[in-house]
């Protein structure tokens, strides 16, 4: 009996030699879930398309602050009918529209001809004017050039909270991908030690029954065990290399060309002691969301649009006044006589208009929509709000539960792991079969694969919380 316990101890010993063995992949390059993001957010498509957005917006300003650019433009018009010359005019204008309302304008007429209009008639020379057109009734403090550039503005904060949305969603499903792939990596490592654990005790018993030391149905039981293994470390590898392809999705280079993940690239194992949340952590997600959710900074932006909106629409409701003052000389040349109050009395072109729609429907119901729409999204906001802080305080509570799960798993991977030994030193005593060390050691096995799920979802848990207050860190 002796001869045989020496027999399967030095077996035993032979396998924890082999052990090293089988972790020697760990020298294989290790994918951090840091560089996994890095390499995400450098060149993956999407990444790339949120970038473009914040692109897009800058150009949209850019298009609404066209509005204010200086525009000069000129016209020539000249009539001539039976060899007869009726009139030539020519009229060069530059506009310079201002930030605050009014619109600054310079220009030079010529004209001249027989059936010239009298209103266009000038000296011979032409004549240069300076101006200003001021509106005092609608548009004064704000008109659609002013909207358009504050809307542009805002459009740009809008496109940062897409951007911040579409990374945050990125990121999410990459990470998940990433700890279901070290979750599948992991089993697979259990199974092969499993495995070889199963094969050594098989050569063992094959052995001692040679001897006549156990029952051939030993042999039997053992052999089960071996081909079990086998099955389960199959699925293994198959679930592994498909949660590979998942991963494998995520990764790119330059210009937009897939990367391959290389065989020998293993994942970076998770901390197997969970990070206790401090007490206030609640309340510091809630109050982050509060300020950088993208969803609730799309509603408020969008509460700024629309209150801009309401503004214009309110401007719409008074009276168009507009009046035009330019002063009148001769040709381009300065005259220090331009300043004299009696020349800007005599020399000088001034007009006014006026309009006002009668009913107002269009204006005032534009005034009125825009009211309602701003009503919409403040109940939109505070329902959004609400959803927000449930769906943190739901994801707080599942962090917390696995937390105390991943405690509860380990000491019970750990009992598992002693009884498993236990049974294996009973058997050696020949107190035990190798049924009963099977059991233990599937029990073992199932526990370990629970452990492992536990850690995957707390590992997911603890991106799914920071994403539920709006941001995924890169960690």
């Amino acid at each position: 009996m002796i001869r045989y316990f020496h027999t399967f101890f030095s077996l035993f010993i032979l396998l924890l030699a082999w052990q090293p063995q089988l972790h020697a992949q760990d020298t294989a390059q290790v994918l951090t879930l840091q560089e996994f993001h890095k390499i995400i957010l450098a060149h993956h498509p999407v990444a790339s398309q949120a970038q473009l957005l914040t692109e897009q917006a800058r150009q949209e300003l850019r298009m609404a602050r066209g509005a204010f650019d200086p525009e000069l433009s000129s016209k020539l018009y000249r009539k001539e009918f039976g060899g007869k010359e009726y009139f030539t005019t020519w009229d060069n204008t530059l506009r310079v529209p201002l930030w605050f309302g009014p619109v600054l304008k310079a220009g030079f007429e010529k004209n001249q001809g027989e059936y010239l209009n009298p209103e266009n008639s000038m000296p011979a020379e032409g004549l240069s004017y300076a101006g200003i057109s001021v509106p005092l009734g609608q548009g004064l403090f704000i008109d659609e050039r002013r909207a358009t550039v504050r809307q542009g503005r805002l459009l740009q904060d809008v496109a940062e909270v897409e951007r911040i949305k579409l990374i945050n969603k990125l990121l999410l499903e990459a990470t998940k991908a990433y700890w279901e792939w070290w979750e599948q990596h992991a089993t697979v490592k259990l199974y092969q030690e499993s495995l070889a654990l199963a094969d050594i005790r098989l050569k063992g018993i094959n052995m001692r029954a040679r001897e006549g030391d156990l029952a051939a149905i030993d042999t039997l039981e053992a052999l089960m065990a071996v081909q079990e293994r086998q099955l389960q470390l199959q699925q293994a590898q198959l679930n592994n290399t498909n949660s590979r392809l998942k991963v494998a999705v995520y990764l790119w280079t330059d210009n937009e060309v897939p990367l391959e993940l290389q065989d020998t690239t293993i994942p970076a194992s998770p901390t197997n002691v969970p990070v206790a949340l401090q007490p206030d952590s609640l309340n510091q997600l809630l109050q982050f969301a509060r300020n950088n959710h993208p969803e609730l900074r799309k509603l408020n932006l969008k509460t700024s649009q629309l209150a801009l909106e309401q503004r214009f629409a309110a401007d719409k409701l008074k009276p168009k006044l507009n009046i035009d003052y330019n002063v009148l000389q001769r040709d381009f040349d300065v005259n220090s006589e331009i300043i004299n109050e009696q020349y800007l009395r005599n020399n000088y072109k001034l007009g006014m208009s006026f309009s006002l729609p009668l009913f107002l429907r269009e204006e005032r119901g534009k005034l009125q929509l825009t009211k309602a729409k701003r009503q919409a999204n403040f109940l939109e906001l505070t329902q959004t709000t609400r959803e927000v802080e449930n769906a943190i305080q739901a994801a707080y509570n599942d962090w917390l539960t696995l937390e105390e799960q991943i405690k509860l798993q380990q000491q019970l991977v750990a009992n598992a792991l002693i009884l498993r030994n236990g049974e294996v030193t009973r058997f050696e005593n020949g107190e035990s079969s190798v049924f009963l060390i099977n059991s233990r050691e599937v029990k073992h096995l199932e526990a370990q694969v629970k452990l492992y799920e536990l850690q995957t979802k707390y590992a997911k848990a603890k991106t799914y919380l920071y994403w539920s207050a709006g941001e995924v860190p890169i960690r």
